[in-house]
């Protein structure tokens, strides 16, 4: 766990289990681990998506730990995308990642500020409502320009 996420949990008093599956992922093989990353990612999202349509009553912790799970993600993603993996796996990532990797890295980075600034300032519906809005907008931005359609 990086520094800025350490002391976010702690911080906020959240379980370092909150990351759940988003920790097992195929070490070694940067196509499998993003791939499982995301899939954390994309459970944590579709919570979110739930409490804010009201599909699923508001709770706290599971609000915040969208957050932790952007944070992580956003963390450990850019350097899941070294050359010679630009194929395979089923990979959706798109070849613009590589020819713009700088902008690829700082879209990561982005994100990552914009959920631990949401994982600090949720307190309640209305709070987190606002900054998953923001947070997912980046996930919106990265997967328009960098994921390819499948």
């Amino acid at each position: 766990m990086t520094h800025r996420l350490t002391r976010l949990v702690a911080t906020l008093g959240l379980a370092a289990v909150a990351f759940g599956p988003a920790i097992v992922v195929a070490q070694g093989d940067p196509i499998a681990e993003r791939q499982e990353i995301m899939k954390g990612v994309g459970d944590a999202t579709r919570t979110g998506v739930q409490m804010v349509r009201g599909e699923r009553p508001f709770d706290l912790d599971a609000a915040r730990n969208a957050f932790v799970v952007y944070v992580d993600a956003s963390e450990r993603m850019p350097d899941l995308f070294p050359d010679g993996t630009e194929t395979g796996g089923d990979t959706e990532a798109s070849p613009a990642i590589w020819e713009d990797k700088e902008r690829f890295v700082v879209l990561f980075t982005e994100w990552g500020d914009a959920a631990a600034a949401g994982l600090e300032q949720t307190t309640d519906a209305t709070t987190f409502q606002a900054a998953f809005g923001t947070a997912t907008q980046s996930c919106r931005t990265c997967h328009t320009d960098f994921r390819l359609d499948n």
